[in-house]
């Protein structure tokens, strides 16, 4: 089960609503939601109380606003700073099994020039990362979509799906898997589709598969908008070199990653899980 949670908040409701969607899970039973807020620098006092009362609003108005059972405990968390810095520490220091923040759904490059809090944080930190968009609509968790191409990290995202459906009877998972080919795009023959439906019917979670072929990101986002999932899921491998993790790895930002498009463009909210590689 999930045991603490990561909750970036910067006054509008979007990542508490959705901690709210997350929290009728069984698995969120047992949980203690970190509630962050981060509030800027500044050399002026005067300023510095403003923030921190504005600031303690915030906090104090998302805890509250929380649908907790007996079992969850929220801790509140009012940090000054820079907001990208102070997610990284408050998160390496935490190692929560879950991060929710929003996000303005920029492209890679607009994302870098606008300094973008949740890339940052995402190609800096290990913890899976939720991401609302502004112009999403969020919904009680009915299905969870996982990508699924029988990699590590599609691996490590459907073990994460299955730990935050479980002993929800009323979740589907969804098994998203785009080929290269159409006429092999068929999901009673894929070998992929085929096992991991098998691995998910073993441990009595219902789920159901799609199949599709084309640009992996275009279609994963094609295939959640379809069959309107209320959240996605999708594993990113993390090829940055240990020596340059304390540094964004632009190349990274600026290439085709199928995780950033997803991130971008999907109209659910985005789990994101990142897998490090030897």
């Amino acid at each position: 089960m999930f045991q603490q949670v990561l909750l970036a908040v910067d006054g509008s409701g979007r990542s508490r609503e959705m901690m709210n969607m997350l929290l009728a899970l069984p698995s969120m039973q047992n949980l203690q939601v970190n509630v962050l807020h981060v509030i800027p620098n500044s050399t002026n006092s005067e300023a510095i109380t403003e923030y921190r009362l504005a600031g303690e609003k915030i906090v104090e108005r998302e805890v509250k606003s929380l649908r907790l059972s007996s079992g969850n405990t929220t801790v509140s968390m009012l940090k000054e700073g820079e907001p990208k810095d102070v997610v990284c520490k408050v998160a390496e220091d935490l190692k929560p099994d879950l991060m929710i923040m929003g996000s303005r759904g920029m492209g890679r490059l607009q994302a870098i020039l606008a300094n973008s809090v949740s890339q940052y944080v995402f190609q800096l930190s290990d913890a899976p990362m939720l991401l609302i968009k502004d112009d999403v609509y969020i919904k009680t968790i009915r299905s969870v979509m996982v990508s699924v191409d029988g990699s590590a990290s599609a691996n490590n995202c459907l073990d994460l799906a299955i730990k935050l459906v479980s002993g929800a009877k009323d979740v589907e998972i969804f098994l998203a898997r785009v080929v290269k080919r159409k006429e092999d795009a068929n999901a009673n023959t894929d070998p992929v589709l085929v096992e991991t439906a098998a691995k998910l019917k073993r441990m009595n979670i219902p789920s159901r598969s799609f199949i599709s072929s084309g640009d992996v990101g275009k279609e994963i986002c094609k295939l959640a908008d379809e069959s309107n999932t209320s959240l996605l899921m999708i594993g990113s491998p993390d090829r940055r070199p240990s020596i340059a993790r304390s540094l964004p790895d632009l190349d990274r930002l600026l290439g085709s990653s199928v995780s950033d498009y997803v991130r971008v463009n999907a109209t659910v909210p985005v789990l994101l899980t990142r897998t490090i590689e030897a």
